[in-house]
């Protein structure tokens, strides 16, 4: 078991390795634990990620779910939960890390990451770069929420282009493009995901 204490330490090890559950403190130092978890599912990395926080509302259970964590515990926790937690995440720890070194998979859509190509059922589906962009980090995120504001912050560079109707044009043509193959779900509040 490997302890990191602040963000930035953490992204450097996780960079090197692939543990199959990852025990993440919102409230990191240097690089928060918010952009950790962000950065972890957005890159397709296997780990499963239980998201420690101070506040048990809802509204921090539903941020922490739509950054992708995987579960979620509200301090102060007992021991014995959090491990029966950690071996819950353990045994569903495969669906991600017996997938390949940059293959993104969800339901019927995979991604190869080093060859920027998407299937869809088998089948290859030509995209935008921006199409792709988005359709990685939905991927990336398992079925967990997307804002538009963190697809805007992941995929869109120029501040000029950087606006809510622009995800909205780019997920309408992917859904196009994906043919009810690969749906994805908007829900008002939320944001995107695939289900």
């Amino acid at each position: 078991m490997n302890t990191c204490h602040n963000g930035r330490d953490a992204l450097a090890w996780l960079q090197e390795n692939e543990p199959e559950v990852v025990v993440l403190d919102r409230d990191l130092p240097e690089v928060h634990g918010d952009i950790v978890c962000r950065q972890l599912v957005g890159q397709g990395h296997p780990a499963r990620i239980l998201m420690l926080t101070a506040s048990g509302t809802i509204d921090d259970l539903v941020q922490g779910f739509s950054l992708g964590a995987d579960d979620y515990l509200a301090k102060p926790f007992s021991y014995l939960e959090l491990l029966a937690r950690i071996e819950a995440l353990t045994r569903r720890a495969p669906t991600r890390s017996g997938q390949m070194a940059g293959i993104l998979e969800y339901g019927a859509i995979r991604i190869d990451t080093r060859t920027q190509t998407v299937e869809c059922q088998g089948l290859p589906v030509q995209l935008t770069p921006k199409e792709y962009g988005v359709l990685r980090e939905l991927l990336g995120a398992a079925g967990s929420f997307r804002t538009s504001t963190q697809l805007l912050d992941a995929v869109w560079d120029d501040p000029f282009d950087r606006t809510v109707d622009v995800v909205k044009v780019t997920i309408h043509s992917l859904r196009g493009k994906l043919d009810h193959r690969g749906r994805i779900e908007t829900v008002v509040g939320y944001g995107y995901r695939l289900v």
